[in-house]
């Protein structure tokens, strides 16, 4: 892994994604990440994080970090202030939330609904829902699953292990929806359905007009194809290693894994190369 130093110099902010990135499979911030954020911000950068979770679900991330910057969760779908005031927002539009839970449904994915502040769950013991409510710090609500009714749906998600039936719900939605919403894997069990604007390239485009920023000054990194739109609108795009080969062949540069502190080991390249 290397950088130029002439482009590392241009630097002036880094959004980077939070589980698979940031954080090691088991959901821990190491200390060695906290020491190269820490080191960042004391070179006068900015630091920023975007994740598929919801906001309140990125404390107890940006707290250690001494994060001050906006954060934008549900993939951009949300972009709250520091104390968690929303800043921009995208739902989706009553007949698209109807749509898309009809497709997910049909193809046998558990659906998840974020609307508001709340996660909705058909069932409280269905895949990878204790986990994610441990990852997030708070509960979903157990109800029939949303309607198109609820308002302010800002993201769906489908939940499946089955590859098989995971990749033809993809397809699907990206047939049906087509450029009318944000269509994508945020980790292999999860696909997220966000507004056509709620994408983490549009998180990139929020920060450059809030700072006044080229995106050539921005470095993003991350590790699944939510990530990928946000290499393509920043100047420096640096995949982890745990990533596959579509992620990383999106990057510009790729950094060792989440089990080796490839976060770290990328900040501390960019540090040296700006020196």
């Amino acid at each position: 892994m290397a950088v130029q130093g002439a482009l590392a110099r241009r630097i002036r902010l880094l959004l980077a994604d939070v589980d698979g990135t940031l954080l090691t499979p088991d959901k821990v911030l190491t200390a060695r990440a906290r020491q190269a954020v820490a080191r960042w911000q004391a070179a006068g950068l900015a630091f920023a994080i975007t994740s598929g979770r919801p906001p309140r679900g990125m404390r107890s991330v940006a707290e250690p970090l001494a994060v001050t910057t906006p954060m934008a969760g549900f993939n951009g779908g949300v972009i709250v202030a520091p104390d968690q005031s929303v800043m921009a927002a995208r739902y989706l539009a009553a007949a698209m939330v109807e749509v898309t839970l009809r497709t997910l449904r049909d193809h046998g994915l558990d659906v998840w609904v974020y609307a508001g502040d709340d996660w909705h769950v058909g069932r409280a013991d269905a895949p990878h829902v204790a986990r994610e409510a441990a990852t997030v710090g708070f509960d979903p609500i157990v109800d029939d699953g949303a309607t198109a009714a609820r308002p302010r749906v800002v993201k769906l998600v489908g939940v499946s292990d089955d590859a098989a039936r995971m990749a033809a719900a993809e397809a699907a939605m990206q047939a049906t929806l087509g450029d009318g919403a944000t269509v994508v894997r945020s980790q292999p069990h999860y696909l997220d359905i966000t507004h056509k604007d709620a994408n983490k390239g549009g998180v990139v485009q929020f920060l450059a007009r809030h700072y006044g920023l080229d995106r050539e000054e921005i470095a993003t990194i991350g590790d699944q194809a939510n990530d990928i739109a946000m290499f393509r609108a920043s100047g420096l795009g640096i995949a982890m290693g745990n990533a596959d080969d579509r992620v990383r062949d999106a990057a510009h540069m790729v950094t060792e894994g989440n089990t080796e502190d490839g976060f770290a080991a990328a900040v501390e390249t960019v540090l040296r190369a700006r020196e």
